[in-house]
């Protein structure tokens, strides 16, 4: 059965016409599909499987290398889901696929991982642009940001270091519960109901 099939539906047609009762139903069905983001994120990260885009590995084994190598660091759990997540959006979004990463990531991780997310392509280019006729330098227009440094690192030592074939990265299967714990439960969103703040007694 299809997500969303075994849910009650509601009966209006235009959401001017919703009810409270409605958006319970709505609500119920979105938290439930929203728990299963890291199987759909799991999907999606084999569909990186098999394009190289000319280099020595395909999308897949650079982004199990690129999170193989900051576990393998002690990097704590959320960043190395960023470090597995990194490049989801080359599907996509060949041209900007750094800006759907972080989109993804957004709300369940920390602003400075989201930022390093959102930022990791011009800081990759550092090591390749001028190679393209572009400006390697073009990450130097956050220079003074408080986690310009942060990202440069992950650039350095996670993200352009891993093309390597005879690398041998854990499987996906072993960053599956690491999905689930960082990925299931949103720490911000448009969607969250903020605390209740109670009135001074």
């Amino acid at each position: 059965m299809a997500d969303g099939e075994d849910h009650a539906r509601t009966g209006f047609h235009a959401m001017v016409d919703g009810t409270a009762e409605d958006w319970g139903v709505i609500a119920k069905a979105a938290a439930d599909f929203g728990r299963k983001l890291p199987e759909r994120l799991v999907t999606h990260l084999k569909l990186l499987q098999g394009d190289c885009g000319g280099f020595a590995v395909d999308r897949l084994e650079h982004s199990l290398q690129t999170a193989t190598k900051a576990h393998q660091d002690g990097r704590d759990e959320e960043y190395v889901v960023c470090a597995l997540l990194h490049d989801i959006g080359d599907i996509l979004g060949p041209r900007n696929h750094a800006d759907i990463a972080a989109a993804i990531v957004q709300p369940f991780v920390s602003e400075r991982n989201h930022w390093m997310v959102a930022n990791h392509a011009i800081f990759q280019g550092y090591y390749f642009f001028h190679h393209l006729g572009l400006d390697r330098d073009m990450r130097e227009q956050f220079r003074g940001h408080p986690d310009f440094e942060y990202t440069a690192q992950f650039g350095h030592l996670y993200d352009q270091d891993a093309f390597d074939p005879n690398f041998k990265s854990m499987p996906l299967e072993a960053f599956e519960p690491m999905l689930h714990r960082v990925m299931s439960t949103p720490k911000r969103s448009i969607y969250l109901r903020k605390p209740q703040v109670e009135a001074a007694e």
